[in-house]
């Protein structure tokens, strides 16, 4: 049961309602804001910046989706991992490329882009101290100043909406290997997965 009680979307501010296509989405593409509806103007200003995030972006959509998966796996966020977007797949994602998120560096299937993009989440999601100049060299061999930005301002949404959504617990529509609590870390790779719209 999730921590958080969830509000009926028929419950739901009409504003909030409209701006996230509610009515037409599933329990699951509601996601963490059938909690935040509870108060929904901080709900509608968290899903304003999401979308905003979205709309505005440069990066592909499938590295987006990469680092989205691997920083689930460090906040062991089970519902984030549980989720692949199909505007994703749509750009080309596929699950050998999730699976290979367990060995990012080893990958064939990832470009370097998407390992150095990854490799950047790894570091901003477990030690962001050793973030250092050389850190961003690194990234500047892939991608302009404005995709650098774009991709921390990424990797720092998904930081700490993953959290929240791990904190909140809300798992019980899941496929039943992403409810199951473990002493090991759950992973996003090799997992039956639920494609929702965005």
């Amino acid at each position: 049961m999730s921590r958080i009680q969830k509000v009926a979307v028929e419950n739901w501010d009409p504003e909030l309602r409209r701006a996230t296509a509610a009515d037409d989405g599933t329990p699951l593409e509601q996601g963490l804001v059938r909690m935040m509806a509870n108060a929904p103007d901080m709900a509608k200003a968290v899903t304003g910046f999401g979308g905003a995030l979205m709309k505005a972006r440069a990066l592909p959509r499938r590295l987006v989706e990469l680092v989205r998966l691997r920083i689930a796996f460090h906040n062991q966020c089970r519902s984030c991992m549980a989720i692949r977007y199909k505007t994703a797949i749509d750009d080309g994602l596929t699950e050998g490329m999730v699976c290979s998120l367990e060995r990012p560096q080893d990958a064939s299937d990832l470009t370097p882009a998407e390992k150095a993009a990854i490799a950047y989440a790894d570091q901003a999601s477990t030690d962001h101290f050793s973030i250092d100049d050389g850190t961003f060299d690194s990234l500047r061999e892939h991608f302009t100043e404005a995709e650098i930005v774009e991709l921390c301002i990424f990797a720092a949404f998904f930081i700490g909406f993953g959290r929240l959504g791990a904190s909140w617990d809300m798992v019980e529509e899941l496929p039943q290997e992403f409810q199951k609590r473990s002493a090991a870390p759950i992973v996003p790779w090799g997992q039956d997965a639920i494609t929702v719209r965005g």
